[in-house]
């Protein structure tokens, strides 16, 4: 390790800064790393006190419950002892957000939301390359239109109503004056005007002609493009009569681009296995080579070696005449890990590890700021930074990362709040205090969200006690949900956040099933949400449809001006079984899907360092998994043995069922380890130390028993880095 001040730096990271990140930055290296010794003193304590303050409240809770076990819970005195503890804070004047320098991706533009694993290059340039995606290619390869395509060639059937479908979309985009989009047979560009005719009509105008902002032309000076506008979301209708569809077309359209992903959250907390400074090199790196526009991967496709690039913003003619830019990234987010875990890479003077969100605070915002050096294909315009924060445990914590923010800041000379502040509402009490965590980063909120899965995790961790919780199925139609999912938009919106901020829902984990996607997801921008998480560049073509259909802002103005409630009591209201007699058939079959969903993806965390994929569920259909369904299935599990619904024995003997199971599942995977059978199995004890070892996981969090069974597993298999 190599010593700076009162800190000691593992020399792989040490020399990565120093060489490929300083050496392009006005900064001095020693005076960096005395600044990051400096903070690393002030807020290495801080953040253990509020570490010990979460354990300290949740123990009360613990007791209060005990003491009351078997009666009914009386919600004014379980009021009145939250705020005693203060674990409900008291609520200050009313107030606005004063977030300034914002990005329209952040502030005007509504639009779906990816989140990739920032150690996956190849799946970390296809997010934030997916600003715009194939209304074709979405349509023909899901089952968006009802049913899947059958075999590999290209059905010319399907192809038809795959056209059919877009430009009848296309007629609620940009309707047409006594004409549809399907009846259009000629697009021109005459006189700096586009013409479109149809058999019986040779000038069709739309009925909102500002809804063409402009062109593209080929080499030929063609017209090969027409750029439409709706609800501040773009779309692109190509035009080609020499592209296989573009030939056969009656207007010669040979593909309609949407205006997709809005927005990526570059992920370096749940969806990663990020456990030792190699690990976390590897995220650095690759965040710095989205930031400098340099990261590039190579893969094999069609036995083709294709290698995957950021995509160059592109120009275009306004109807004005002048030559236009066009962005074709997504607006870069990264989110850091929370207050809990922390790293070997840094140690303090006494040899202890640092906690891990310090150093991503400092060095995740060191990189960003290359960006600001660029002259094209600037992340930000107004040289912003966005943080995204998981897992904070009310204003007070809230509060330490905006402290935190400043001090990066100072060490980095960055404007104050140019670091701005993603809050995530996936903690009990920062959903019971969301007004008052707002308000603890006033000058930075640019974000707030809800997230199901985390936010049920920790509902069952602090209710741990009360009682036998619902079924995770049964869970989501529990009051808390509703309540909380409606306070989070309301509670954005009184702060101010319209215009200013995005208001964010959470993943839909199906990527296979867009059609129920399309049915169900539009409920997110009905809500007042401007964001919402899709699991894949396609889902985000599909799912910004619905924001051509609803205008989100309306939607925000009725909610502001009826001034919407949403009961504090219905989300205090724990959503326990009461009584309801659960038949052994159906408590088996909840602990063998627990089980199942565990050890699906542990087993990829443990031995293949993959912290977010596609998993298969106990009926064989493919799940957006990370950290945030592992910990919600754990404590479901933990909290049943705890109230012996089920038996620990019960539970076990289902684990070894469903490890058959799991194994056969991926029969495939040339990289896959059995459980089956393999007494040492570490992924099959990681998945036990999460269920049997839940009760006593700070806030029922999953990272501490995967960091170290995987730490073990590489220690095992000699390997230095494995991701």
């Amino acid at each position: 390790m190599i010593e700076k001040k009162n800190i000691k730096i593992n020399p792989n990271l040490f020399n990565f800064i120093n060489t490929e990140v300083l050496s392009d930055l006005d900064i001095n290296k020693e005076d960096f790393w005395h600044g990051v010794s400096h903070i690393v003193d002030v807020y290495y304590k801080k953040n253990n006190d509020l570490l010990n303050h979460r354990k300290n409240l949740q123990s009360k809770i613990n007791d209060w419950y005990v003491a009351r076990r078997l009666k009914d819970i009386d919600l004014e005195d379980y009021k009145k002892f939250l705020k005693e503890i203060n674990y409900i804070v008291s609520e200050g004047p009313e107030f606005k957000i004063t977030t300034s320098n914002v990005d329209k991706e952040i502030s005007t533009i509504c639009g779906p939301q990816l989140v990739v694993p920032i150690t996956n290059a190849r799946f970390a340039l296809n997010a934030v390359n997916a600003r715009w995606g194939s209304f074709y290619d979405a349509l023909y390869g899901t089952d968006a239109l009802g049913d899947m395509p059958e075999g590999k060639s290209y059905n010319s059937k399907r192809g038809a109503r795959v056209i059919k479908f877009a430009k009848s979309h296309l007629d609620k985009f940009a309707p047409l004056l006594n004409s549809s989009w399907n009846e259009i047979n000629k697009i021109q560009l005459i006189d700096n005007k586009i013409i479109l005719s149809c058999p019986n009509n040779s000038n069709i105008n739309l009925e909102n002609n500002d809804q063409v902002i402009g062109w593209r032309l080929n080499e030929e000076s063609v017209l090969s493009e027409i750029i439409l506008k709706k609800n501040n979301l773009h779309c692109r209708i190509l035009i080609n009569p020499n592209a296989a569809i573009g030939k056969n077309d009656l207007a010669n359209i040979a593909d309609i681009l949407i205006e997709s992903a809005i927005s990526t959250i570059l992920d370096c907390e749940d969806s990663v296995a990020t456990v030792d400074a190699d690990d976390k090199i590897l995220a650095y790196r690759n965040w710095l080579g989205l930031v400098k526009g340099n990261l590039q991967a190579k893969f094999k496709k069609n036995n083709q070696v294709v290698t995957r690039k950021l995509n160059e913003d592109i120009k275009f003619i306004s109807k004005k005449g002048s030559e236009e830019l066009l962005k074709t990234r997504s607006l870069m987010l990264i989110r850091n890990v929370g207050h809990l875990m922390t790293t070997p890479a840094i140690l303090t003077k006494d040899n202890q590890e640092i906690g891990e969100g310090i150093m991503d605070a400092i060095l995740t915002t060191l990189i960003a700021t290359l960006d600001f050096k660029k002259l094209a294909n600037k992340n930000s315009e107004h040289k912003s930074i966005y943080i995204v924060k998981p897992k904070m445990h009310g204003p007070e914590e809230v509060q330490f990362t905006d402290e935190l923010f400043s001090a990066v800041e100072n060490l980095l000379h960055l404007p104050n709040s140019t670091i701005k502040i993603g809050i995530m509402d996936e903690e009990r009490r920062t959903s019971v205090n969301l007004k008052e965590c707002i308000r603890a980063a006033k000058s930075r909120v640019a974000f707030i969200n809800t997230g199901f899965l985390d936010r049920t995790g920790d509902e069952i961790h602090t209710g741990m006690k009360a009682g036998s919780f619902l079924k995770k199925t049964d869970m989501k139609n529990a009051p808390w949900i509703s309540s909380y999912e409606n306070r989070n938009v309301k509670i954005g919106l009184e702060c101010g956040l319209q215009g200013k901020a995005q208001i964010g829902k959470g993943m839909w984990a199906m990527p296979d099933l867009m059609g129920e996607m399309m049915k169900q997801k539009i409920g997110h921008p009905k809500s007042g949400a401007n964001c919402a998480w899709v699991p894949s560049p396609t889902a985000a073509t599909l799912h910004a449809l619905h924001y051509h259909e609803v205008d989100v802002k309306e939607v925000q103005n009725h909610i502001i001006k009826n001034k919407l409630s949403s009961s504090l009591d219905n989300l205090l209201t724990l959503p326990l079984l009461k009584g309801q007699n659960l038949s052994e058939d159906e408590v088996m079959r909840e602990v063998e899907n627990n089980t199942q969903g565990i050890l699906g993806y542990v087993v990829r965390w443990i031995d293949q360092g993959i912290g977010c994929s596609k998993v298969l569920d106990i009926n064989n259909i493919g799940l957006m998994e990370d950290r945030a369904t592992c910990r919600i299935s754990s404590q479901a599990l933990a909290n049943w043995i705890e109230h012996g619904i089920v038996s620990k024995d019960q539970v076990l003997k289902a684990f070894i069922k469903m490890a058959k199971v799991v194994d056969k599942q991926n029969i495939n995977d040339t990289k896959y380890i059995p459980m089956t059978n393999n007494e040492n199995s570490i992924a099959f004890k990681a998945a036990k130390d999460l269920v049997f070892d839940g009760l006593n996981q700070p806030s029922g969090y999953t990272e501490p028993i995967l960091h170290r069974r995987r730490l073990e597993f590489k220690l095992q298999n000699n390997y230095d880095n494995i991701s």
